[in-house]
Order: C-alpha cells, then structure tokens, then sequence
C-alpha cells in the first residue's frame, strides 16, 4: 500500500520575520529571491518598517561545497565515457564493462568522503565540522546504496556468487572491527583481552572464517584444557563450505556440501561438546543459524541489513535474487523488533532488496541532499537496459527528467556550468530546450567567459543565442568606449545596424582626432565590410589613406570618387571627403582628370546647395573657408587639366 504523500518541507529564511512581513517570492532558474514587502495584511493602512533584505534560497546547495567538487567533475568524466563507450558494450563483455563504469562512481564517492574526513578533522570550526560530519554520512550512505544496486541490478549476480557479493558489502560498509583487532592483538596477552570474543564473534558474523580461526588460535596456545574443543571448532570453521565465483561446483552440490557439513556442526553442538565454553559454543549456535544466537550479537551486528547477509550465510547461503524480499523484509522485523521505526535508509534498502528499482530511485531523489546520485545511478541502470517499464511514472523518459534537473543545478555554478552543458547533450528530447534557456542566463562577466559561452554556442549552432551574446558583449564594450572590441563583436552577431552604429561612431571619433583607433581590426575586415553599407565606407575610407600613405595618389583619387559617386558615405562626412581631396588637387603632378574634378564640383555644389540647414552652413566661417579652398583648388586642376590634355591632343 502507497504511503500518503507527506507535505513539503518548510524552507526557513535566515534573519526574515514572518509575523512581523509579509514575504514575497520568486521563482529563478535554479534559486528562489526571497524579500519583505511593505504589504499591509491587517488592514490598517500601516505597513511595517521597510527592509532592504533579499534572501536567496538555492535550492542545490551541494553545489557550492568546494570539498564536493571532487564528485561533481571526476564523476563528470565516467559519465561522459559512458555515453562514448555505449556502441561498444555489447555481447559477454557489456556487463563487465557496465560493472567497472559502477565501481569508477563508487571509487569517485569514497575519495570524495575521506577528503571530506580530513577536513572534519582538520578543520577547528565547529559549524564546519558539523557540515563536513554530515556531509561524510551522507556519503557514506551514498556508497552504501550504490554497491547494493551494483550487486542486485548492474551485476545481477546470480545465486552463490550473490551472497559473495553480499559478504562483501557488509564488511566494507557496515561493521569496522580494524580498530578492534588492533587493540586485541597490541595487548599483551590478546586472548584475556576484555574485546578479544567480540572480534571473533564479527569475524564469525561476517563470514571472516580465517581470521577467527587465527584468533582462536591465540585462545588455544594459552589454554591448553581448551585444545580440543578448540580443534573441533578450528576444523567446522575450515570446512564449512561456501560458494565459488567460478563454476568450479553447481548449486546442488553446494547445498549438499553444506547440508553434511550443517549436520556436522549439529551433532557436536547435542553432544555438548562446547558446553564448558559458552563462547565457542554461541560461535556453533551462529554457524548453525540459530537466529536467537546471531540476534543476541545485535549490538555487534549494529544494522538489520548486516544481520539479514549473517542469517543468509548460515541458513540460505544459495538465497536467489528474487528471494531476497523475504528474508528482507523478516529480517528488519525480527532486528528492529517493534522498538524502533525504520529509517529512511533502512526503507531504500528495502526497495533494492525488492528489486523496486523506480521506488529506490524516488526515495533517494527525496531523502539526499543533491541529484547526483540519482542521476547518475539512473543513467547507469539505463544503459543496462532496466529501465524501460519505469518511464510511465515520469511522463516521458526517467533518465532525462533527472539529468535535466541536475544539470540546472550546475548551471547555477559560476564554473560548474560547463559540466551541466554536456549532460545536456546527452538528453535527446529536452536537452537543447533546456541548454538554450539555461547559457541564456549565465552572467557574461569577462570577454574569456563570453568566448567559452559562445565556442559552445557555435558547435551547437545555437544562431539566436550566438546573436545574443555578440549583441549583449558589443553593448558592453561600446559603453566602455572599446570600439574596436563592439565592431568585433557586433560583426560576429551579423548585426547590421549595430555595425552601422558603431561605424558612425568610429567616423566621429576620427573627425575629433584627425585618426583611427583599432586600425588593425579596421584593416583586415575583409569580407565582413560588406555586413552594412557603413561598414563597408569605413573600410574603403581607411583603405584610401592606406593607399594615400603609399603614395598611390591615382588610386586613392579614384577611391575616393567612388566614395563620394556611391552615396554610401553619410551626409555628414561628405565635407570630410571632399577636404581630403584638396592634398590631391594641389599635387604637382595632376590627379584628377577633367571628367573626375567636375564630379568634385557636382559633389561641393550638392553638398552646399541641398543642406537641408543651408544657412547656418553659409554662416559658419569655417566651413565657408573651406568651400572657398575647395573652389579655388578644383578650378586651378581644371585648368591645369584642360591645358595638359589640350597640350596632349595637339602634339
């Protein structure tokens, strides 16, 4: 039966009152802003004090640990192998290969803890060691549940080897008994030593049978009368048989072996041969599995799950997957006892041994602290190809949905972003949806992060937002009067009316200055000149005083003719261009032949006669002088021309 959804969990807002104002919310993209209003609930028209405070709830504070960076980018590098390599799992070695991928995020989780330990221990910051303890608990508890769903779901491991497996998940994650054994064996005499039965007894629980016989070994040297009984137990202990990983023995055989082998440790446990020793004989009551033995070791055991793989040992060690629920679920009840309520871990644990894939899933999205886990370990069961019958429960595809959601986390990561881009790219339905609103918001800072936002961008031809960066670093760099850098990037986005803009501003700046700024840019413009006819003035304009500089005075005349004849030079430079033809006009050699100067003429005569303010060109001095120069210096090269070309024609 469902349990009732519970309520959600109220978010405390450090530092608000919320009897004294009213609070006001809004949604980011992966954060709330939370502020106090003036809002008026009572009524009576006076609004409480104002407040200048916004309060933002993250809603993946995991994100901003440094201490888990670790995770989230080692993590990063598995998961993109994967997507890689998933071509090439197929046939006898996919599983292998599916199982190593598994062992690689585990290995990523308990690096990750035994940094988070030493910063616990090292750090004097009580509020910090209490972040860090919990952080390794939560670890901890990650790595826990992983290896179990390595074990049921991404090995599958079959009867035999799966209590193997079993075995060795509880001695890796559930009873420490090295601090144990250390202190026994530094003593002088390990077996008077007040712990020395304890580290049998979880020696025996957890199937260590070697190690027990070792220390049983001590117990015998120093008490001969014990000799025999001591062989007895050495010699169960060293038989007792238990699966293989290879195929060395069937099933059959295993459970035959180990039926003689039961009634062995049975006949000499009624014969009283432990009698005199209640401790070897409550070793011969576990190997029997007598449940009220291995429960009096509760205290030892510490959790039922540990308590259900000693029971599995001694009295189903050929236990199928698919029986797992039952002695589960006998397990708990027998170890809790009615004395306690399970724990969250406790009822994910149970869903693994269910094989309830989609309800392990679920719990952990509710109880950890972050997405990672539930995001990666769903993408790994997906490439094992479990999860088909699971999509239902999330509308479209599980993986994705939780992919999704982590990767907005990262995004809210002033550089962990760019690993939430290539989870993106690796969800089909949503992914560019999602990745397309997502580098929307990220604060362009400097021009190297806009280069790296906008490098992505490109190879996802991601055109509008490539446009809206162009756009948005142009701004940027035209407010801090960076021209160069604005026409840069404003040529980048295609914009063809920033690029006009920004041109008009350039031209401007050179009327003030007398030069250019940014040449090199301006020079080698190329093909982009043509974005916008400014554009293309300024880079014909720049390039006749390059040609000008050179000494090209015939092919500068004739740019500069094309310039004027064009109409694409504003109206406000024609006097510019017509002034920076007078150095051509009083050349010694004459430049303009008769057919150019009178295109000059037609040009000032425009230019002075269809001013639309006429009058207040004619009043200023200036400008008056320098029509006057131009007049007298395009008559003189007329003449001079007329002369040379008359003299030319009757020769």
């Amino acid at each position: 039966m469902d349990e009732p959804d519970s309520e959600p969990p109220l978010v405390v807002v450090p530092g608000a009152d919320p009897s004294a104002r009213q609070l006001c919310f809004a949604w980011g993209p992966a954060e709330v802003l939370v502020c106090e209003t003036l809002f008026d609930r009572a009524g009576t028209g006076h609004g409480a004090p104002s407040s200048s405070h916004v309060f933002v709830v993250r809603r993946d504070q995991d994100i901003y640990i440094q201490t888990l960076r670790k995770l989230f980018n080692e993590s990063h590098g598995i998961f993109m192998g994967l997507q890689r390599s998933e071509e090439e799992l197929a046939g006898k070695s996919r599983k292998a290969q599916l199982v190593q991928v598994s062992k690689n995020y585990r290995s990523v989780i308990r690096a990750c803890m035994e940094d988070m330990h030493e910063a616990a221990v090292s750090t004097r910051d009580p509020a910090l060691q209490g972040q860090y303890s919990t952080q390794v608990s939560i670890l901890s508890a990650m790595e826990l549940i992983w290896n179990l769903c390595e074990i049921l779901f991404v090995e599958a491991a079959t009867a035999g080897p799966l209590l193997l497996r079993l075995l060795d998940w509880v001695r890796l994650h559930v009873c420490d008994v090295d601090s144990m054994v250390r202190e026994v064996l530094s003593s002088e005499s390990p077996s008077k030593h007040k712990l020395f039965w304890n580290v049998v007894d979880v020696f025996v629980l957890q199937g260590r049978m070697d190690e027990a016989r070792h220390l049983l070994s001590k117990e015998a040297n120093a008490n001969p009368t014990s000799m025999n009984m001591y062989k007895i137990l050495d010699d169960l202990m060293k038989k007792m048989p238990v699966p293989s990983t290879g195929n060395t023995q069937t099933l059959t055989e295993l459970e035959l072996k180990w039926q003689h082998w039961h009634e062995e440790c049975q006949r000499y446990l009624q014969d009283g041969t432990f009698a005199s020793n209640p401790h070897m004989e409550s070793i011969c009551k576990i190997m029997l599995g007598d449940e009220d033995a291995i429960l009096e070791k509760k205290e030892l055991m510490t959790t039922w799950y540990h308590f259900l793989v000693t029971r599995l040992l001694y009295s189903h060690p050929t236990v199928k997957p698919m029986e797992l629920r039952f002695y589960a679920q006998s397990s708990m009840d027998l170890f809790l006892g009615g004395e306690s309520s399970p724990e969250p871990l406790d009822m994910i644990l149970m869903s693994a041994f269910e094989f309830e894939m989609h309800q392990v899933i679920k719990e952990c999205s509710i109880v950890l602290s972050n997405w990672w886990f539930v995001a990666h370990l769903t993408d790994l069961l997906d490439h094992c190809k479990l999860l088909q019958s699971h999509n239902l429960y999330f509308g479209s595809n599980m993986r994705e949905f939780l992919l999704l959601e982590y990767a907005s986390g990262l995004f809210s990561h002033h550089s962990l972003w760019q690993l939430g881009v290539d989870y993106f790219d690796h969800c089909p339905e949503y992914g560019r949806v999602y990745l397309e609103l997502h580098i929307e918001r990220i604060p362009l800072s400097t021009e190297q992060k806009a280069l790296k936002v906008l490098r992505i961008c490109e190879q996802r031809q991601m055109h509008e937002q490539v446009r809206s960066i162009c756009k948005i670093m142009a701004m940027k760099a035209l407010r801090n009067n960076r021209l160069g850098s604005a026409l840069s990037w404003s040529i980048r986005a295609k914009d063809a009316a920033f690029a006009t803009l920004i041109s008009d501003r350039f031209l401007k700046d050179y009327c003030e200055r007398g030069c250019f700024s940014d040449l090199d840019l301006i020079d080698n413009l190329g093909p982009s000149m043509l974005l916008s006819d400014r554009l293309t003035f300024l880079g014909k304009y720049r390039e006749f005083h390059r040609l000008y500089g050179e000494k090209r005075f015939p092919e500068a005349a004739r740019l500069l003719l094309t310039l004027m004849t064009a109409h694409i030079a504003p109206c406000s430079f024609w006097m510019t261009l017509l002034t920076d033809a007078l150095p051509l006009l009083e050349q010694k050699e004459v430049i303009f032949s008769a057919e150019q100067t009178y295109e000059l003429m037609r040009c000032l005569e425009d230019l002075t006669a269809g001013n639309p303010d006429k009058q207040k060109f004619q009043d200023d001095d200036v400008e008056t002088t320098k029509v006057e120069m131009l007049r007298l210096a395009l008559a003189r090269n007329l003449a001079r021309v007329i002369v040379k070309e008359g003299t030319v024609e009757g020769s």
